[in-house]
């Protein structure tokens, strides 16, 4: 399929993502706009840039739409605001997440349960609530952001890998049960990326990626992490959005992560 007719067949295609006010949501929310669908950009609390990513899609093709994921009341919300603005919902993008990285002797409950509630059960809640949609409108795709860190670990992030390492198994349990609908389910693992989290992280954790990075890797066993590159948040929305227009692909955990030089 070519961009033009990409771009043809998504005049009249509904997407929702969340967590879309900044960083990788917001470059998939502004791709999708590019290629002509209607999008639903999902914030928690930056209602500034929330705006900003409607205007730079247009405000007649978005909608700024502020729910917290992790409440099933407030996506039920967001839902209902969107069929009665467009009728019909055809891709959700689970991308709203957080860490609050510590120890695990150090981790507070409150710590553990918020980023348990965002990362899954807020992926949950979209995906229990546009189902029915998505059944009644012939299919729909879902495509939920989950982490290398879901399948390696990291160090002190046993809530955040806990969180994305569920996500997958979400992702295949809702691709076999809701393939019969035709909607497919899928994950992507967009690797380390600067954004806002991303640079939380520090320059030490981002030196140690890129080392880890196979792109930095020259003969042998060397590696020069000057070379190395982290993930482009640019490219990643583009697989998002390639991935979205596929209807034969389902329950497949893409990796996008070129770090695999760190698991030798």
């Amino acid at each position: 399929m070519n961009n033009q007719s990409a771009i043809r067949n998504s005049q009249s295609e509904i997407c929702v993502v969340t967590g879309a006010s900044r960083g990788l949501g917001r470059a998939i929310a502004v791709r999708f706009g590019s290629l002509g669908y209607r999008v639903v950009v999902n914030y928690k609390e930056d209602s500034d840039r929330a705006g900003e990513v409607v205007r730079q899609i247009g405000s007649a093709r978005a909608l700024a739409y502020r729910a917290n994921v992790a409440m099933a009341n407030e996506v039920k919300g967001m839902i209902e605001a969107t069929l009665k603005r467009w009728g019909r919902i055809d891709i959700l993008v689970n991308n709203a997440g957080l860490t609050k990285d510590n120890l695990i002797v150090r981790l507070k409950e409150g710590d553990w349960s918020e980023v348990l509630e965002t990362n899954l059960t807020g992926a949950f809640n979209c995906i229990k609530a546009v189902v029915p949609v998505m059944a009644k409108g012939g299919g729909g795709h879902i495509i939920n952001v989950s982490s290398l860190s879901g399948i390696k670990g990291g160090f002190g992030q046993a809530n955040y890998a806990a969180s994305k390492s569920a996500l997958i198994g979400l992702t295949r349990s809702a691709a076999v049960e809701l393939g019969p609908q035709n909607i497919k389910v899928n994950a992507i693992l967009p690797g380390y990326l600067l954004t806002d989290m991303g640079l939380k992280a520090g320059e030490e954790t981002i030196n140690r990626v890129k080392k880890e990075n196979c792109l930095g890797c020259q003969a042998g066993s060397a590696r020069q992490a000057g070379s190395a590159r982290l993930s482009d948040v640019n490219e990643v929305a583009d697989f998002v959005c390639h991935l979205a227009r596929m209807n034969n692909v389902s329950g497949q955990i893409f990796n996008l992560d070129s770090r695999i030089c760190g698991l030798w």
